[in-house]
């Protein structure tokens, strides 16, 4: 089996599940206790935030354990909106995951004012196009640090810059989920006031992820309830998750250059391969910063939907950029965004490679893609 789909999901680093292993048995206590069982669990479960913010250069308080990725970005975009005293409005960009742009639209049907700003064929946004559109009402500003399809590097640090010129009060949030696979993060050097993470992506469980808050941000909590999380986020913790998603992402620091150098050779090794079997195959945002573990790929000629069920029936995972559902396809907003055709975008698969990736896998799955695609061709 080839697993070229770690932008979905990576396996467990061991780290993780080392750490996650006395809350099988051992620790069960509910955090929220005021006896010794449910000490033991708030202890780990503190331990865990403490870590994550040494990581991420943040205060523990600021960190906030939510349920995943999908949630963070719906609680920062929500959260920031919905707290400014005026209805606060929302910038963003038409490439960013559908956690966020659902949201935003949630939003801007309940009376916040959406803006959208453009991007480039590359799917790039220009940080001065962000900053007009910043205004004195606007709430948040949501720009990703990495694209979960296309692996393209959005200038997260110079938008920041330019956003907080035109409005030194608006929230910026960054939806770092695949950009923190690859990149070390320091929320100060980025100069984020919200950042979203979701452990799976890099070794830690499903069901998991964190939102960064800088101190004194407006946030409204999606979840009420016990009050949990400063009031941020309540609902019984899931400490075990907690726990491991903070170990993997101390082995992933640990980890990180060879990760990066062993990650970037193989989808390097993968496109020249293909490149070499595969007459006319494109690579988006080729000449465009992007992340080392991503390959997004269009081969001219060959429906991206039955390559994938070849390459699965071969023994090869990866993944489309545009999905059919009840008989319709609908092409992905991403390349809809970069000025693809539907044609196109109906021709291009994403490949991403992770943690356990082996060495010499790059080629090798590049050139059974390449079998696949004459036998269709």
């Amino acid at each position: 089996m080839f697993y070229l789909d770690h932008a979905a999901s990576s396996p467990l680093r061991p780290e993780a599940w080392e750490a996650m292993a006395p809350f099988r048995e051992e620790i069960y206590g509910n955090p929220s206790g005021g006896h010794a069982v449910s000490r033991r669990a708030k202890n780990a479960l503190e331990d865990a935030r403490d870590l994550a913010a040494a990581l991420l250069n943040a205060d523990p308080l600021e960190i906030v354990f939510t349920g995943g990725g999908t949630e963070a970005d719906n609680l920062a975009v929500k959260g920031s909106a919905f707290a400014a005293e005026t209805p606060g409005g929302i910038v963003t960009a038409p490439v960013e995951h559908d956690a966020v742009l659902q949201s935003a639209r949630f939003c801007g049907e309940a009376g916040r004012r959406l803006s959208l700003v453009k991007v480039d064929r590359d799917g790039l946004i220009d940080p001065d196009e962000v900053a007009s559109h910043v205004a004195s009402r606007t709430g948040v500003v949501s720009i990703m640090m990495g694209n979960n399809e296309t692996g393209v590097r959005q200038p997260v640090e110079e938008t920041v810059r330019a956003a907080k010129a035109s409005n030194p009060s608006v929230s910026f949030h960054t939806d770092a989920v695949q950009g923190y696979v690859s990149e070390r993060v320091d929320v100060d050097a980025l100069g984020v006031d919200m950042l979203s993470l979701a452990a799976h992506k890099f070794g830690g469980p499903k069901g998991v992820g964190l939102l960064y808050v800088r101190s004194g941000t407006p946030l409204q909590p999606l979840i009420h309830g016990g009050g949990q999380e400063l009031g941020r986020r309540s609902g019984t913790h899931n400490v075990m998750a907690a726990v491991g998603m903070a170990a993997a992402m101390a082995a992933l620091e640990e980890d990180r250059d060879r990760f990066r150098a062993r990650t970037a050779a193989e989808r390097d090794s993968f496109e020249s391969t293909l490149s070499a079997l595969v007459p006319g195959v494109v690579f988006t945002a080729a000449e465009a910063p992007r992340m080392v573990q991503t390959s997004h790929v269009r081969i001219p000629g060959v429906l991206n939907e039955v390559l994938l069920v070849r390459l699965d029936a071969a023994g090869a995972a990866a993944s489309a950029a545009s999905a059919c559902q009840s008989g319709a396809a609908t092409v992905s907003h991403v390349l809809e965004a970069m000025g693809m055709t539907p044609a196109e975008a109906r021709e291009c698969l994403r490949f991403s490679f992770g943690w356990s990736t082996p060495a010499g896998e790059g080629a090798a799955a590049a050139r059974l893609v390449a079998r696949e695609v004459e036998a269709l061709r």
